[in-house]
């Protein structure tokens, strides 16, 4: 089983309070909360198996609950995105690998999530889409990064993996913007 874990923790500050805090529940041109497409998108990939790591906020627990997520509260969310990758992670440990999505980009395309799942099926250990030359999201681990993954702290995410395994990569070639389209202001929404 590949579990999708969906880092929606960060704290949004670019975003403004446009929205209150919590740029994820901003409204896409489809009428769709950021949160709610990049829940959807993941659990078609996943088939299911996916949990949202997020801080103490109610607002957005309740959205999470209302669409079927499992959910994990990082308590040292402030400490960076490497603490909700250890959070996720380590709640999916009988997991043969993880797909690991940033809740603000909900425009990468479900066939692309499908992709890196499917290499983390055929034996990669781990697995980066990209376009034009240029690596995105979202990113696949294999069982073998367990130990590494839930021990990550700070604000670089799994880069520091990926940096030191550079020969374990696999890169998918896609033609999908999406991997590079995060959500930081307003203006961004009508991407």
């Amino acid at each position: 089983m590949i579990a999708g874990v969906l880092l929606a923790a960060g704290f949004g500050s670019r975003f403004g309070s446009h929205y209150g805090s919590q740029k994820l529940l901003a409204r896409l041109p489809d009428g769709r909360r950021i949160i709610d497409a990049s829940v959807a998108n993941l659990a078609a990939a996943c088939g299911g198996n996916i949990v949202v790591v997020t801080r103490r906020d109610p607002e957005l627990t309740h959205v999470l609950q209302t669409l079927g997520c499992e959910i994990v509260i990082n308590e040292n969310a402030e400490q960076g995105m490497g603490t909700s990758i250890a959070a996720g992670v380590a709640a999916t440990s009988a997991a043969s690998g993880w797909l690991i999505a940033l809740g603000d980009m909900p425009s990468i395309r479900v066939d692309t999530m499908v992709a890196v799942v499917d290499a983390l099926r055929s034996g990669a250990r781990i697995v980066v889409p990209t376009m034009a030359g240029r690596r995105g999201h979202p990113v696949g681990f294999s069982a073998r990064y367990f130990a590494r993954l839930q021990s990550l702290t700070g604000d670089i995410g799994a880069r520091e993996i990926i940096t030191a395994d550079a020969i374990s990569v696999e890169e998918i070639c896609v033609n999908d913007a999406g991997i590079f389209a995060d959500i930081d202001t307003p203006a961004d929404l009508n991407v």
